[in-house]
């Protein structure tokens, strides 16, 4: 009989193989995103300082989403944690990426630092 991994075990397995490759330092933090069935998380982490600096959800109750999990969801967290970051003056990030349509759709939705991610795993 075959043996199936859950869906956990392989995930964390995947996040630490491309935490070993991804730090995020105080000069350049980590953007780390998690979907989840429901929603999207998405936060600006310095690894050095082990603190996160911004945060956003589908959960926020500014935005007022009625599905949290799908593409326009990621574009509005997208948008609002590139504006919180700005506001704390952070301009780069190192992106790190579980999820495809995520990272896309986190793309279009933070135009407002765009070009200025740079992406690993």
């Amino acid at each position: 009989m075959i043996n199936k991994n859950p869906r956990n075990e392989m995930r964390k397995k995947r996040h630490k193989r491309i935490r070993n490759k991804v730090i995020g330092t105080e000069l350049v933090p980590r953007l780390c995103v998690f979907r989840s069935s429901k929603n999207i998380f998405a936060q600006i982490i310095d690894d050095e300082k082990g603190i996160t600096l911004v945060s956003a959800s589908s959960i926020d109750k500014e935005l007022k989403l009625d599905n949290g999990s799908n593409i326009e969801a990621s574009k509005k967290v997208g948008e609002l944690i590139a504006d919180r970051a700005l506001k704390k003056k952070i301009k780069k990030v190192v992106f790190e990426a579980h999820y495809r349509v995520c990272f896309s759709s986190m793309h279009i939705g933070g135009q407002k630092f765009r070009k200025r991610f740079r992406r690993h795993g």
